[in-house]
């Protein structure tokens, strides 16, 4: 598993800009990657990704407003890239995506130009 990767790309803005408690960020990560595991339980690098839980790796990215983050999403959907874009309700916010486990040289060039969040 050690080439499995999952990137979660969050909106940088949430914090800076609008002002969003760190909690809050964090929730909107946490929903995008639990539905995206749900949703992709099946699949092949997700379950060998699961295998080994004390090792999972994860990339944690910012993209710095929603334009940005449903540019990625658009991005990925074309290249058939599975993720979730998370919608926050109800304020119909995207604020979050996640891509579902792929090993890394699949997915890092969709991601490669984006900050990792701090």
């Amino acid at each position: 598993m050690s080439n499995i990767v999952q990137y979660i790309v969050v909106r940088s803005d949430l914090r800076n800009t609008l002002n969003w408690p760190l909690g809050a960020v964090i929730a909107q990560c946490c929903h995008a990657t639990a539905a995206v595991m749900s949703l992709h339980v099946e699949d092949e690098e997700t379950q060998a990704y699961l295998k080994d839980l004390d090792n999972m790796h994860k990339v944690v990215l910012e993209a710095k407003d929603e334009a940005a983050l449903v540019k990625l999403s658009e991005k990925l959907k074309e290249n058939e890239i599975k993720h979730k874009l998370w919608i926050e309700q109800p304020e119909n916010t995207p604020t979050c995506l996640a891509i579902k486990p792929y090993v890394k040289e699949a997915v890092h060039k969709y991601v490669k130009n984006l900050k990792l969040l701090k």
